[in-house]
């Protein structure tokens, strides 16, 4: 099992998020494509994890992918853990908190920077701290 810096009891995540924040954050849902907040979402700032308020991403960072979902080409230094994730039939990359282990989304390797990275992250997952 992984450890993280917070750490809260099911019934605590519970209590804390609402219940579509509790899907996507602890039992590693996924938003329907288009209908989050921060998809189109291009304000200055930082995005941060919606679970503990750990800074995530930079809007410098933010793209529009058309795919659906907020995307980003990186991440802050230190604060997002890759994991294997083998759901679904294929094979992909899950990004989580590295404060909390937040499922956040997944990263894909077909993004147009120069970091060629793709964080495709669900708007339910994050909260956006205005610049």
């Amino acid at each position: 099992m992984s450890h993280y810096p917070i750490i809260k009891t099911e019934e605590e995540w519970e209590a804390s998020l609402t219940p579509e924040q509790y899907y996507i954050l602890r039992q590693k849902g996924t938003e329907r494509p288009h209908t989050g907040r921060f998809n189109l979402h291009f304000d200055k700032g930082t995005y941060c994890c919606a679970g503990c308020s750990t800074p995530l991403f930079d809007s410098q960072n933010k793209f529009d992918a058309h795919c659906g979902w907020p995307s980003f080409d990186e991440s802050l230094p230190g604060k997002i853990l890759y994991k294997k994730d083998i759901s679904h039939g294929m094979v992909r990359t899950e990004i989580v908190c590295a404060s909390c282990g937040g499922h956040l989304g997944h990263v894909f390797e077909d993004g147009p920077t120069p970091t060629g990275k793709r964080y495709c992250v669900n708007s339910l997952s994050i909260d956006f701290e205005k610049a």
